[in-house]
């Protein structure tokens, strides 16, 4: 005969029964957390080859003028879908949105200035320290330090090709630049992105951004801006920055900044494969260890944390 005993729940510390979390409850942290890393892949491709198939507009109408005209593009589709209630912001509202904008300009700018003077994987390359960053100090251990340095190596392999430097050095400072501008951006998006609801935070620093970068893109384009650029610039801000913006900050909220930076080490090989498909960018085999330096530092990085 079975027992039907009913048996006591254990008491909690308060007194009351403990209760059991249904099976399902741990699974929703997992699945979020796989359902961020991959709107981050997602997010990197949509850069990557968004920035390979700008190169020819670029080229044609600068670099410069061609980001600052993306960024209006973005800012305003995504206004027009959020319709952001920009009267009823704090000043603590219009101060995180406005500090991500201008990361985000810097960030941008910087890095298709660079991107239209050395090959695309060698700016990716040096774009991802800022991420590593982001992620290595929010490792409070000595030996963290190692993942930056062998990153640095990866750089410094991908830069050398056939015994020489690829391309020039203001190319590679402005790299440095837009690795500034991104790992501010991470911790800044991951900030905005909480104290704004749904994605009003990045409507309205995407506004920011196209206000911050007006004056350089002016400058560049002498204050004539031909009606063939803005129709192709259109199709071009939907792959960056509008995609992988809105991608990134809805995957920040279900990952910290550390793991964001760490899986964005992905993003130097995409570069590389972007650059060699679509631009056909060589790759030998120092570009090739330098690809799987910087990913490895990310993978040691998240060994540390772990």
């Amino acid at each position: 005969m079975q027992d039907t005993t009913i048996k006591p729940t254990q008491p909690t510390a308060a007194g009351a029964p403990a209760i059991e979390p249904p099976a399902h409850a741990a699974v929703k942290p997992a699945s979020a957390a796989a359902g961020a890393a991959l709107l981050c892949v997602l997010s990197m491709s949509s850069v990557q080859f968004g920035a390979a198939l700008s190169a020819p507009t670029m080229a044609t109408y600068g670099s410069l003028s061609t980001t600052w005209l993306r960024l209006c593009w973005a800012a305003l589709v995504l206004a027009v879908i959020v319709r952001p209630r920009l009267l009823s912001y704090s000043r603590s509202h219009w101060l995180a949105a406005g500090a991500l904008g201008a990361a985000m300009a810097g960030m941008t700018l910087c890095f298709f200035s660079a991107v239209s003077r050395i090959p695309l994987g060698l700016a990716v390359a040096i774009d991802f320290l800022g991420p590593l960053a982001v992620a290595t100090f929010a490792v409070r251990r000595a030996r963290a330090l190692l993942w930056p340095l062998l990153a640095l190596a990866g750089v410094v392999l991908l830069a050398r090709h056939g015994g020489a430097w690829i391309g020039e050095p203001l190319g590679v400072l402005l790299a440095f630049g837009a690795a500034l501008g991104w790992g501010s951006y991470i911790v800044l998006m991951k900030k905005t992105g909480t104290m704004f609801k749904g994605l009003e935070g990045l409507s309205v620093s995407l506004l920011a951004a196209a206000l911050v970068a007006t004056p350089f893109g002016l400058a560049s384009s002498g204050m004539h801006i031909a009606v063939t650029q803005i129709a192709a610039t259109a199709g071009l801000a939907v792959l960056v920055p509008l995609l992988p913006y809105a991608l990134e900050m809805i995957a920040l909220r279900h990952m910290s900044s550390a793991s964001f930076g760490i899986l964005m080490s992905v993003e130097p090989a995409i570069g590389a494969l972007a650059g060699f498909v679509v631009l056909r960018q060589p790759m030998g085999i120092l570009q090739l260890v330098g690809v799987l330096l910087v990913v490895s530092a990310s993978v040691g990085a998240v060994v540390v944390a772990r």
